[in-house]
């Protein structure tokens, strides 16, 4: 007997077997190792609102005014390869109508350039690469990975310390559906700042070295569930002096109910999700599937030809199979 299984039998088991081991490596090692926070980032937020703010030139608060904050993030590539973080340089400027655009940073309401080093698959703090300031919490310039229905803790650099913020259901921003996040800021002392003793209503003192308070109104954040990125950010700052030890305003430096993305960074950030969303989903989902799949039906359809390759007769080349008709069945004998 004879086997004759045919090359292309074995080629379909090959190539069925490493296609099912593609599918497990895209699913199980692939997609959660692109699942990293980015480190070649270059992304600008704009927040505008209206609300109040001092007027150093008119030495008062002044109402209703339109106020701008952008926040612009750039990734450090070559300490982030070094580090093996993400290390991100942000600068967020807090501007007027009458200080936009700023050619110098210094003519803003507010400017400060801060470098936040996380970790790129937790999104984490890491204490490393110059980190300013040192920060906690799950939450800041992004959530992690596979948001979850639950209270997070969000980092809050004005207050300097980390604020709950609840799931609070769903929203859409620009058609696109993420989680809401909500939260509030109690009044509370972030510092002291030496000025006239007039200004926070100690007329005899010439210089007071009044307390600064922060609170915020409500944080509204609207996040993407696969990767975490905020679709949408609304905020409600409230920034004012006290006079030494008293437990009333003097002074109002910034108060607005809302400063939120404006429809144009709205929809920047969305098609950035979707980007990384259908990128996950082929890595994860499409390609594991479709490859799992493909292999299975190869391996089976080769199997089958290998088993009735091997099932099949053959006649050796050249020989026939006796007649049992004409088989001798008796021995021949001579006589003597």
């Amino acid at each position: 007997m004879r086997r004759t299984t045919s090359p292309f039998s074995l080629l379909c088991v090959g190539l069925g077997t490493f296609l099912l081991v593609l599918a497990g490596l895209l699913a199980w090692y692939v997609e959660p190792r692109a699942e990293r926070t980015p480190i070649d980032t270059d992304t600008t937020t704009v927040f505008t609102g209206n609300g109040s703010y001092f007027d150093t030139e008119e030495i008062e608060t002044v109402d209703d005014q339109r106020i701008t904050i952008t926040r612009q993030v750039r990734g450090d590539v070559a300490e982030s390869e070094r580090s093996g973080r993400a290390v991100w340089d942000v600068t967020t400027s807090v501007d007027t109508a009458a200080s936009l655009p700023a050619a110098d940073p210094h003519d803003a309401l507010q400017w400060t350039l801060e470098r936040w080093v996380t970790d790129r698959r937790t999104n984490r703090p890491v204490h490393c690469c110059g980190e300013q300031p040192a920060f906690e919490g799950e939450a800041y310039l992004k959530f992690p990975f596979h948001v979850e229905k639950r209270t997070y803790t969000w980092w809050d650099n004005t207050l300097g310390a980390t604020v709950p913020l609840r799931f609070s259901g769903t929203a859409r921003v620009q058609g696109y559906e993420g989680y809401r996040f909500t939260g509030t800021v109690a009044p509370a002392r972030t510092g002291s700042r030496l000025v006239p003793g007039r200004l926070v209503g100690r007329p005899k003192q010439s210089q007071v070295l009044a307390e600064e308070w922060y609170a915020n109104h409500g944080v509204e954040l609207v996040v993407d569930p696969l990767t975490g990125r905020v679709l949408n950010a609304a905020i409600g700052p409230r920034k004012t002096l006290r006079a030494p030890g008293s437990a009333k305003d003097a002074v109002v430096l910034l108060d607005s109910e809302r400063i939120a993305f404006t429809p144009a960074t709205q929809r920047a950030q969305v098609a950035l999700a979707e980007d990384d969303n259908d990128r996950l989903t082929l890595l994860g989902t499409v390609l594991p599937i479709g490859a799992g799949g493909l292999g299975a039906l190869l391996v089976v359809a080769g199997t089958v030809l290998v088993v009735r390759g091997r099932g099949g007769r053959g006649e050796p080349e050249g020989q026939t199979r006796p007649d049992p008709d004409t088989s001798p069945t008796t021995l021949e004998t001579s006589t003597m």
